[in-house]
């Protein structure tokens, strides 16, 4: 049985981290294209970028908004036209895909600056295709991971809450997706079985964001850095990256996958999706009641999605969670690394039912809310 891992060349993770990426991307080139996201192009490379060319040669180019086709071959003839050697990716996850895709495109080093913390993106030999409308289109698997990717943890602090919350969303798929793939004897991304050191970091991610995430949630809403900001930052960006390339994948990513077929998600950011994705593969592959309530209280607890209402589809019809659910189970979907039986009908049953749990338990709080709050009225 052939087991596989792989990693990013260097990860570097600090307060005050982004004063080190000249020095660090020294390491790899002379000649960077650094492609900018809008905030990191606004407040970020005007801050650093003097202090860069001191070292190396730097063009910026501004991300135009989609990891698509389109958008790489636009950056790809610019990379060419400054014969640049090291592409660095600063932004959000569709900013350092489509990063890879160029750095792969014109041979050069690879190096990642993630501004946020809502996806596993930075560390991942993957990049995930879009149209230039949202819609997913295609995983694009490249032959090696960033060269560097370095974490600024009081950039991820200023950022939006909204964003580590995302982030948690998609970690929280890891160690179920890689459990999934160890029991089926499925596949990893990386083109054979897990190892145990991929399906122990996946698990490792999960306890991470349990144990830490309701904490690290405040401390990005005061804009500070903490140890558990830190060690959720970890867990969002490179124990979930290791987590699900040496592990796996499986319904979760699939489910989101299906559900960017619905116009009204486009508005939601990637790990809300799968968090979502998450909740419905609980109800798919019959995980006891203890670990749904777990996760569920876990979504709660950081401000995760955990009805369809929650990601724009309150209304949605049969018809639509039937699309959802057929795009899931597309013939290369990672929906069928799964130790149980797969459908289209298995989909929308989980769907439903995970929504209508949400539900319930919201219904629930939200009575409590009001008798508690009326008997404090009446005392």
């Amino acid at each position: 049985m052939k087991q596989t891992a792989i990693f990013p060349g260097r990860y570097l993770q600090a307060e005050g981290a982004m004063g080190s990426l000249a020095e660090e991307v020294q390491r790899l080139g002379t000649n960077a294209l650094v492609v900018a996201g809008g905030a990191a192009a606004r407040t970020l490379v005007p801050r650093h970028l003097s202090a860069w060319r001191e070292r190396i040669a730097v063009a910026v180019e501004r991300f135009g908004g989609e990891c698509s086709d389109e958008e790489i071959r636009r950056l790809t003839g610019t990379a060419q036209s400054q014969r640049c050697d090291v592409v660095v990716g600063m932004g959000g996850g569709k900013v350092t895909d489509t990063a890879k895709a160029v750095g792969h495109a014109v041979g050069a080093r690879v190096a990642i600056v993630p501004t946020i913390a809502s996806s596993d993106a930075p560390t991942s030999a993957v990049a995930v295709i879009y149209t230039s409308d949202g819609v997913f289109q295609r995983c694009l698997y490249l032959p090696r991971n960033p060269d560097l990717v370095l974490v600024d943890t009081r950039v991820i602090a200023e950022a939006p809450v909204r964003f580590l919350v995302a982030g948690m969303g998609d970690a929280l798929a890891t160690h179920f997706e890689a459990e999934s793939c160890r029991l089926a004897y499925a596949p990893n991304e990386c083109g054979g079985m897990g190892t145990l050191a991929g399906y122990a970091l996946a698990r490792l991610c999960y306890d991470t964001i349990l144990e830490y995430g309701v904490a690290a949630r405040m401390a990005c809403q005061q804009k500070v850095v903490t140890p558990a900001l830190a060690h959720v930052v970890e867990a969002n960006t490179l124990l979930s990256g290791l987590g699900f390339e040496s592990g796996g994948l499986a319904a979760a990513h699939s489910i989101h996958n299906g559900l960017t077929r619905l116009e009204a998600t486009h508005a939601y950011l990637h790990g809300e999706k799968v968090a979502i994705g998450v909740l419905a593969g609980l109800f798919l592959t019959d995980q006891p009641g203890r670990v749904v309530r777990e996760v569920y209280g876990f979504c709660e607890s950081v401000g995760l999605p955990t009805t369809l209402k929650d990601i724009g589809l309150g209304e949605a019809s049969d018809d639509d969670l039937r699309k959802v659910a057929e795009a899931a189970c597309a013939e290369r979907e990672t929906i069928h690394h799964e130790p149980c039986p797969v459908s289209p009908d298995a989909v929308v049953a989980a769907l439903r039912t995970a929504d209508r749990f949400g539900q319930d338990r919201t219904d629930r709080l939200d009575r409590f809310s009001g008798a508690g709050t009326a008997n404090a009225r009446g005392r």
